[in-house]
Formats: C-alpha cells, structure tokens, sequence
C-alpha cells in the first residue's frame, strides 16, 4: 500500500482537529501525505496545520516527493468557500491524486485513528481496492454501520446482517468518508466524489459506483474512533438514531434527486421503490425529530418537506451530468 494519503476535511472544529492530529502522530505507520481541507480557511486552522507538520516532519521526516516537487507530508487546502462535507472530499481527493497519492484514506475532523489503523487497513488491499474499516463510538463501545444499500429503495438496509462470515469481511456497495479507504484505479474510474451533494449521501453514492467497477469491502477491525458526542436513542441496544440539524434535514431529502440520477445512469432506477424508499426516509427523520430533537419540530419538518420538494427538481434537471471519470 504505497504512497498513501489521508484526506481530512475539518470546519470550525479545531479541538476535535487537534485532538485527530494527535493521533495521526501515533500511527505505527507513516502517511504518505495528510491533505488538510480547511472548509474555514481560519487563520488558527492553519496555524494549528504548521505546528501539526513541524512535528510530522521530526517524527518521521520528508517523503518521496509529489508530482509537483513537494516533499512535506503535510498538505494545507484552505477553500474559499464552505463546500461542505462532499465538496471538502472531493477538493481534498483531487488534490491528493494530483499530487500522486495511490491510496486515500479520508476522514472528517471528529475521529481519531487508531495506532495500528494503516497497517490494520493495509493487510486487505492485495485483493480489495475499497475497504472499510470498523468505528468505535465516542463512548469506546462498537459503532455500527449499514454497510449494504437497498439500490432500489435508496435506503441502507436496517437489517443487514451484523455478524462477519467465514472471508473475515462483509461485501458492501456502499461508503462511509469516515475512514473508507479505496485507490487510485477507483478514482480513476469513477471520478471524484461529487460535490454537489454538500452534505449526505455523498459517500454512499460514492460507494455505490465503486461497486459497479469494483467488490468494496467491510471489515472488523478497528481503525478509528469518533470524538465527538452526539445525542442519540439507542435501538435494542446495537442500532441507534443520532440528532441531526435542519441543515442535514434537508439534504437528506434534497439529495435523494442526485440520487435518483445517478441509479437512472445506471440503470438501476425503479420509480414505485424509490418512491417507497423516499417516503420511509422521510417517515425516520420524523420519528428521528419526535425521538430525539423534539426542540426543532417545527422547522425540521419545514426543512424536510423543503428537501423533498427540491429532489424533485433535480430529477428532471435538463442540465445535470454525471462526475466524469478521470481516465
């Protein structure tokens, strides 16, 4: 697993931030790069960024120099603007092909990695070009996560099997930028994560067209923690619903548009069952904002039908295409 980057989006988090680098500090492995996506482009963000490479560069010193000349491990990508998770990604993963990267290994700024999480990660990619590895929650208990997508609903499967068979890993068609790892071909074939998305879904699309170039994978071993503690209502003690914002609200919605466009690409839209799938979405954030942020009924069910609405435009957008593939 040569030249591998970790692609890090951050906005207005530089606790959380710090307390990432500290970790990334204690992998048993060192990166190839770490490309910094400051969504902020705040002064103390990349203050925080220069100390971080200063001591990068005396723990493990320079590496193979980039396309560009670069020999630094440490990247800072200040945006202009605030493009979100999607199009943090998506600059971030652009930047670190451009610079040569063959593996990306992306993260948001409220995880910590685990010591061992590249070596973890690098035992499975002599066979698999996408691998996703597991999560501890804030707490230290196990995160779970839906790992298979019902394509013809647009919905993760809540009933996928949790146990691991006989390979040690589960098949996915589906992503999480919280630590997913994939190469270069992936990108190469698919193209970048598509910004458009801003927030949500993203990921999960980006998982899904990996999966028609490719067999992502799913596996047990620990490569990561999350920091940040989040209100949720646990559901037979495995599964959990987590709060969310307006903001997220009405993307979830707004995104199943994208969505749709994508499977229509594809081939695999199914109007009756993605409707079906758009409706139960809408019916989990609501039990979502009745179980858990009961303080924004109100305007969450005003950003969720805003969300929906808009899906609809997106899916007659004369103008839409999909992201290209880079080779």
């Amino acid at each position: 697993m040569d030249k591998v980057a970790i692609v890090v989006v951050t906005y207005r988090r530089q606790e959380l931030l710090g307390t990432l680098f500290e970790s990334i500090l204690k992998l048993t492995r060192a990166p190839w790069r770490v490309v910094v996506v400051d969504n902020e482009h705040a002064e103390r963000t990349e203050g925080m960024v220069r100390e971080f490479e200063e001591k990068v560069t005396r723990q493990w010193g320079r590496t193979i120099p980039d396309l560009g000349g670069g020999d630094s491990r440490v990247v800072y990508a200040p945006q202009s603007d605030n493009l979100g998770g999607a199009g943090g990604f998506s600059a971030g993963v652009k930047r670190a092909y451009d610079l040569g990267a063959q593996w990306f290994w992306v993260m948001d700024d409220d995880v910590a990695v685990e010591p061992e999480g590249l070596e973890r990660l690098g035992k499975w990619t002599d066979g698999h070009e996408v691998v996703q590895g597991a999560r501890l929650d804030y707490d230290g208990g196990p995160f779970y996560w839906q790992y298979r997508f019902i394509t013809s609903m647009g919905i993760p499967d809540p009933i996928a099997p949790a146990a691991f068979g006989q390979a040690g890993y589960r098949v996915m068609n589906t992503m999480c930028f919280e630590g997913g790892l994939f190469s270069r071909r992936i990108v190469e074939s698919i193209g970048l994560p598509d910004p458009r998305f801003f927030i949500y879904w993203d990921d999960t699309m980006y998982g899904y067209l990996a999966s028609k170039v490719t067999t992502p994978i799913v596996v047990p071993d620990v490569v990561m923690r999350r920091t940040r503690e989040i209100g949720n209502w646990d559901i037979a003690g495995v599964r959990q619903l987590n709060s969310t914002s307006d903001m997220n609200r009405y993307h979830i919605m707004r995104n199943r548009g994208y969505m749709a466009r994508y499977f229509m690409h594809h081939g695999d839209y199914r109007p009756f069952l993605f409707a079906l799938g758009t409706a139960a979405t809408f019916a989990k954030e609501f039990i979502r904002l009745l179980a858990v942020d009961r303080g924004s009924f109100r305007s969450g069910i005003g950003r969720l039908v805003k969300g929906w609405w808009d899906s609809r435009r997106l899916l007659h957008d004369p103008e839409w295409k999909p992201m290209p593939p880079l080779k």
